[in-house]
């Protein structure tokens, strides 16, 4: 073919890569999501600088069944248009929003945000939610327990949200035999569902409390959790061990440095950042 008649396919080409683009980026622009009215059940101090939040769904039956998995999320946003919708993670487990039609939430309140707003409002207050989005914890690819004996969740802050709903929501941590669940926090004023712990324990999760910053009469570990873990690190088969992390990224990218250099397989870490 001569050059004379490849410049205008190639312009050709080049135009319809601009209109491609164009029409993706519009697409992503005008995307917005089904908002449903729903109310302020409870706002409550779950730990220092973080907040309990419960929402009554039992009116949206459509909402509460678009959570089917641990570990998705949704928007929310309040009733001035001029505040900008923020991302929660759901914490309760997906039994809850069908049994009891509410969704549960652990909110850090950070100055000048969304989330400050929301932590102030009071029960009965409304607010707007989108569906739930995203695949969740794909447990699957750690499954079955029993060829998938060890699991290890790392969490950090409120990143222990959707880990609740992932415990709670059952994962067969009974069935394996090495569950262990490393949570770091400043100290334990800033550790949200203290209370939670036994009830977790009693399912089948070896919990580990990590402070970077304890007061002088903590016994525990010390540090952040990837150091948490590299000094305990036991981990027997790395082929049969899977993994879950939420939290910093500093500490997900560590965490699966560390696992991924022991022989587990990068595609039985499941993350939710």
């Amino acid at each position: 073919m001569t050059l004379s008649k490849l410049k205008p396919l190639r312009r050709l080409s080049h135009h319809l890569r601009r209109r491609s683009l164009a029409v993706s980026a519009s697409a992503v622009h005008q995307y917005t999501p089904l908002w449903t009215p729903t109310q302020l059940i409870n706002v409550s101090p779950a730990a220092e600088s973080l907040f309990h939040i419960t929402i009554d769904v039992s009116e949206s039956p459509d909402l509460a069944a678009s959570y089917t998995h641990a570990g998705q999320y949704l928007q929310l946003r309040l009733k001035d248009p001029n505040i900008r919708p923020t991302f929660l993670a759901i914490a309760s487990p997906p039994s809850i929003a069908a049994s009891r039609g509410v969704f549960e939430f652990l909110v850090k309140s950070i100055a000048g945000s969304t989330a400050e707003l929301l932590c102030g409002l009071r029960r009965g207050d409304t607010v707007e939610l989108s569906p739930a989005m995203g695949r969740g914890f794909e447990i699957d690819r750690i499954s079955p327990p029993e060829n998938y004996q060890t699991v290890l969740i790392f969490a950090t802050g409120s990143g222990i949200s959707p880990i609740r709903s992932l415990i709670e929501a059952g994962f067969g941590a009974d069935k394996r035999s090495d569950v262990r669940l490393y949570y770091g926090a400043r100290n334990l004023d800033r550790m949200a569902y203290q209370e939670r712990f036994k009830d977790w324990e009693s399912s089948g999760v070896d919990i580990v409390p990590v402070l970077s910053q304890p007061d002088d009469s903590w016994t525990g570990e010390r540090g952040y959790v990837q150091a948490a873990f590299a000094r305990a690190k036991r981990i027997l088969s790395p082929q049969s061990t899977g993994a879950v992390l939420c939290g910093h990224r500093q500490m997900a990218e560590e965490v699966t440095s560390v696992l991924v250099g022991d022989g587990v397989s990068s595609e039985k870490i499941l993350k939710n950042l």
